[in-house]
């Protein structure tokens, strides 16, 4: 099964509405990358449409963390993800997305980038440990 993301079946009513044709090769999607906490490193580089390149960051053991009051950024190793605002789920799966919050060395920490996107963690130091 394949993952669609077309327009063509959505009606601003909540509607019924009939195919008028069939579904095109770029609109479809892929699966979403799950990037995980682990104690090593994967990224996974892929060819998406028109010939460029998307890295995807499987496993993650660092975060790019920017501390406001200083005004500098460090790379901290993550301990534990707390809280996932889009699916708890996740943060129990030990699962990180773009606003998930994480505990660092240097405290906690929220992930501003996409890492399935992106293929690195960037984040904002929240709370100081």
């Amino acid at each position: 099964m394949s993952w669609y993301q077309g327009n063509d079946l959505k009606k601003p009513t909540g509607g019924k509405k009939s195919r008028h044709r069939n579904k095109r090769k770029y609109e479809l999607g892929r699966a979403p990358t799950m990037t995980k906490l682990s104690t090593q490193e994967a990224r996974k580089i892929i060819r998406v449409r028109g010939g460029n390149i998307k890295v995807r960051l499987k496993k993650a053991v660092f975060v790019n963390v920017a501390i406001p009051d200083e005004k500098i950024v460090k790379k901290t190793k993550i301990l534990e993800v707390v809280e996932t605002a889009a699916n708890p789920q996740l943060a129990r799966g030990n699962y990180i997305v773009k606003g998930t919050i994480v505990r660092t060395e240097l405290g906690l920490v929220k992930i501003t980038s996409r890492p399935g996107q992106d293929g690195i963690l960037n984040g904002v130091l929240i709370e100081k440990a």
